[in-house]
C-alpha cells in the first residue's frame, strides 16, 4: 500500500497549506474536482483550506469518461474570466484526463490555472505538469495507481498490475 487514510489525510491538508500559501493574494479560488475522486478530494482540500485561505472558495464538479473524454460537463457554469483554478484529481496516471479536463477552461480566460493530484505516477503519457502533488511514485508502463474511497474519505492508494 502506497498511502494509508493517515498519511493520506496529512498529505491532503499540506497541499491545502501550499495552495494558501501560493495564492494568499486571491479573492477567491475554484476548485474543479474531477469525478468521482477528484471531487472527494476538492471538496476536503475545501474543508482544509477555510482554516488559512482568506479569500471565497467554489468546489465545482467535472465529468468525463476517463477512457473516452470527448464529451465534458460541469456540474455548474462558472465565469473563470479571471479566476484562479485548481484542477484536482485522484491520480495522474497518463497526464490524459487532466489535459481533457482543461478544456472548458481554457475557453475562458483564468488568470491562473494549477493542478493538484493525490499520487502521481512519473511516467507520463500526455505533457501535463502537477502543481502540487500528494506523492510521487515510480511505476512502470504495465502498472496503475488505484485510490480508494470509503464514505466520502480516502482510505488508502496502491500499485496494480494493468490487465
Amino acid at each position: 500500500m502506497l498511502l494509508n487514510q493517515q498519511i493520506a489525510d496529512n498529505k491532503l491538508r499540506r497541499m491545502a497549506l501550499e495552495i494558501a500559501e501560493r495564492n494568499h493574494s486571491k479573492a477567491s479560488l475554484i476548485l474543479m474536482g474531477i469525478k468521482d475522486n477528484g471531487l472527494i478530494i476538492a471538496n476536503m482540500i475545501a474543508e482544509y483550506l477555510k482554516r488559512d485561505f482568506l479569500g471565497s472558495i467554489k468546489v465545482i464538479s467535472i465529468e468525463l469518461d476517463k477512457k473516452h473524454p470527448t464529451e465534458i460537463k460541469l456540474s455548474e457554469e462558472v465565469d473563470f474570466n479571471n479566476a484562479s483554478v485548481v484542477l484536482v484529481d485522484d491520480v495522474a496516471n497518463s497526464g490524459k484526463t487532466m489535459l481533457y479536463a482543461l478544456k472548458p477552461i481554457l475557453e475562458k480566460h483564468p488568470s491562473q490555472i494549477e493542478t493538484l493530484v493525490l499520487v502521481e505516477r512519473t511516467y507520463k503519457k500526455f505533457p501535463i505538469a502537477i502543481d502540487y502533488v500528494g506523492l510521487s511514485v515510480a511505476t512502470t508502463q504495465t502498472q496503475s495507481i488505484i485510490v480508494e474511497v470509503k464514505d466520502q474519505v480516502i482510505s488508502g492508494a496502491y500499485v496494480t498490475e494493468i490487465v
